[in-house]
């Protein structure tokens, strides 16, 4: 029997009861949550103990919002705006190979780790030519080697430089090319069940680089095969502007024509919203990943999060593409995300505790899966994040939930993906991560010289 109890540790659980405990233990068998409480932990033959003094136990926390292919190019177009920075990196896109992909995998999600992150949902959508099989398997290969739940949003553009779009037509597909590689993935690697570590999600990349019957067509086959949609929208007013010009509506009311607003939906972004395209969210389930960071870095505007929840909107949090957010600590994104509500509504507008929410079981419900992961609750996966508030950056801080969203990024004492260990004192378990980043420092070199040719 897999089995461990992590003793004598702060517990923000962010279940439905807002359970909290000052002193308590966290049990663990066979990959899932079998005891928490306060006070002293049982006994079980045979378990692990962890000490947990000076620390605080929350669920793993989960990423709604990825690009990891873009680990290879950060530093790029740093002072660009969204389509400006496009321009410029597509490009440089088109030329990614498999090798490339692997390194900024492996690296991106080594590194949310070391953030704290558990699950992550990655949006891949640049498929050069003859590569789109291959792509998709070494994502999920970089998945295993580290350990983290993904959802791989499969992406797909049909629209590109030729047809008006910003892609070049290289890194494009058709729309039955595109649908056939989706059908695949999902036939080959989704797994619906309660415990999986991998699903497949359907994911055209925006209404500015996808057709209108990509779009629809794209819905219908995620309906069809019982997986979730994923796409960008309202991030920046440009794309507002392009909707209208092209279609006679704003974004929202175009996702509503093509049936994209639904509970099996989650959009990314979502900053430039009205009270009108709120309520239809909320009212049709359709959930929201926000990527604090990424809309500071590009200049997108701050999107309001707290008017989305009051209009009973699901947001999850997201650090975004590595080349439009360097950092890529999604326990970073927690006090992002407080800061940015604040800055729109004042100091009430968001609590850590509701930060924190936003990281955990707000993703969860974004991704469909609260009844599985996101909170600390019997019976749930065992996905715990064990933060080392003991240090000088902490000290003093006697609230350990502010401590951990408001105070600097917290170490990880232990991070477990369904009762595996994937971060012990504060180093990745699952790989040796200098050996990583010489791997993407030698892609990124490559991919440059095969850009600059």
């Amino acid at each position: 029997m897999n089995a461990f109890v992590i003793e004598n540790t702060a517990i923000a659980a962010v279940d439905g009861g807002g359970t909290e405990h000052a002193t308590g233990f966290l049990a663990v068998e066979d990959g899932r949550i079998s005891g928490i409480g306060a006070g002293p932990a049982p006994e079980i033959p045979g378990a692990r103990r962890v000490d947990g003094s000076g620390c605080l136990a929350t669920p793993g926390l989960v990423n709604t919002h990825h690009h990891l292919y873009q680990w290879a190019t950060r530093g790029y177009a740093t002072d660009h705006t969204l389509f400006q920075w496009l321009v410029d990196l597509y490009p440089v896109w088109a030329n990614l190979r498999p090798e490339h992909v692997t390194a900024a995998n492996r690296a991106g999600l080594a590194w949310l780790a070391l953030s704290g992150c558990t699950t992550a949902a990655d949006h891949h959508y640049v498929y050069p030519t003859g590569l789109a099989n291959d792509l998709v398997d070494v994502q999920i290969e970089a998945a295993a080697a580290v350990g983290l739940r993904l959802h791989l949003a499969r992406g797909s553009m049909d629209r590109g430089v030729s047809e008006g779009g910003l892609p070049p037509d290289r890194i494009v597909e058709d729309i039955d090319a595109a649908l056939a590689a989706t059908v695949e993935a999902i036939d080959r690697h989704h797994d619906p069940s309660p415990e999986s570590m991998l699903r497949i999600a359907v994911a055209p990349c925006s209404p500015f680089s996808v057709s209108t019957d990509l779009l629809r067509e794209s819905a219908e086959l995620a309906r069809d095969k019982g997986v979730r949609l994923h796409t960008h929208l309202c991030e920046t007013i440009d794309e507002a502007e392009f909707c209208r010009a092209t279609h006679g509506c704003d974004p929202v009311e175009y996702m509503a024509a093509v049936g994209w607003l639904d509970d099996d939906v989650w959009l990314a972004h979502a900053v430039h919203l009205d009270a009108d395209a709120r309520k239809r969210l909320g009212s049709t389930g359709t959930g929201v990943a926000h990527c604090p960071s990424s809309n500071a870095r590009l200049g997108t505007g701050p999107a309001d999060v707290p008017a989305m929840l009051a209009a009973g909107i699901d947001v999850g949090l997201g650090v975004d593409g590595a080349a439009s957010q360097e950092a890529g600590h999604l326990g970073e994104e927690l006090r992002q995300a407080l800061y940015t509500a604040r800055q729109l509504g004042g100091p009430s507008a968001m609590t850590a505790r509701g930060a924190l929410e936003l990281g955990t079981i707000g993703g969860a419900r974004v991704l469909g899966r609260e009844s599985e992961i996101g909170s600390l609750e019997i019976g749930k996966q065992a996905d715990i994040a064990l933060w080392d508030l003991g240090g000088l950056g902490h000290a003093g801080i006697d609230d350990p939930v502010a401590a951990l969203v408001l105070g600097p990024p917290a170490p990880l004492r232990l991070l477990t993906v369904a009762g595996k260990t994937v971060v012990e004192d504060g180093a990745l378990a699952t790989a040796d991560t200098d050996a990583l980043a010489a791997d993407l420092k030698a892609a990124c070199a490559r991919l440059k010289e095969a850009a600059d040719a």
